[in-house]
């Protein structure tokens, strides 16, 4: 899809378990995407609305370069619903099996996963406090925040709590106030769950610079490093979501997501909406 901002943005629509994303497809070239058009066409009445929103780029090394917005206009260093979604674009446009994507978080392999589904290696969590990036150096296993929670780094800061019934937190206070606290100079995502089987965890998520969210990608898989570094589980995990299921493999060379993915429609963000 070509971009002229003088008659329009067109997009895809796509989600990954309810966590939706506009994706706007530069590799031709293009007016850039900025803050303000992110915050316009992420406007739940007057825009189009989605989570995030995915700008893909050409690059000379790899599939695609993906930069992330949301829904406020600020940067995200990764996302990683939008990244298997956009992945399986690409794989089902060339034909291809597998292939890389560039993003901020570095370089990520994609691969089809089999029954529809698709799986993406994230990459290896950061777990340093000025990694993070923490306000000071503490012990990022038990963060000393109330509710004893869990820190890293899947490209993003995250912040995950184990609690006794996720269904049971209200998540638009606790996630907005744990969002802003001083210790996250960043701020953060938060995630809030609990164990429901072996290696089988069920969480909510607030995203930062979002809200709350049907599903993540990067908090489900910073929920399943915490998991296992606190010896609750395995390493791989299996996470009820609002939205629906995904699975979670902390490897070796990296933390491998897999799940699935929806293309939803196409449009075109008309400039007198800006």
């Amino acid at each position: 899809m070509s971009m002229d901002s003088a008659s329009g943005w067109p997009f895809m629509k796509m989600h990954g378990l309810g966590n939706d994303f506009v994706v706007i497809d530069r590799r031709q070239g293009g007016a850039p995407v900025t803050a303000a058009l992110a915050r316009a066409v992420g406007d739940r009445r007057r825009g189009v609305g989605f989570d995030q929103l995915a700008v893909i780029e050409g690059d000379p090394d790899v599939a695609a370069r993906l930069t992330f917005f949301n829904a406020d206009g600020s940067i995200s260093g990764a996302c990683g619903n939008a990244t298997r979604c956009i992945a399986r674009y690409l794989m089902d446009e060339t034909g291809q099996s597998g292939l890389s994507l560039r993003t901020d978080r570095g370089i990520l392999t994609c691969e089809d996963a089999g029954n529809g589904l698709t799986r993406v290696n994230m990459g290896q969590p950061l777990m340093k406090w000025d990694q993070i990036p923490l306000g000071k150096d503490v012990d990022t296993l038990h963060l000393p925040i109330e509710g004893d929670p869990v820190a890293c780094s899947m490209g993003n800061p995250h912040c995950t709590f184990f609690v006794n019934d996720a269904e049971a937190v209200e998540i638009e206070r606790e996630g907005a106030a744990i969002e802003r606290h001083p210790l996250f100079p960043e701020k953060t995502n938060v995630q809030f769950a609990h164990l429901i089987g072996d290696n089988h965890l069920r969480m909510r998520v607030w995203e930062r610079g979002v809200g709350v969210t049907l599903a993540s990608g990067s908090s489900s898989c910073a929920a399943a490093v915490a998991a296992a570094r606190r010896g609750l589980t395995g390493q791989q995990v299996q996470i009820d979501l609002d939205g629906g299921r995904i699975a979670i493999d902390w490897r070796e060379d990296g933390v491998w997501m897999t799940g699935p993915t929806a293309h939803v429609f196409d449009g075109v963000f008309s400039p007198e909406a800006m």
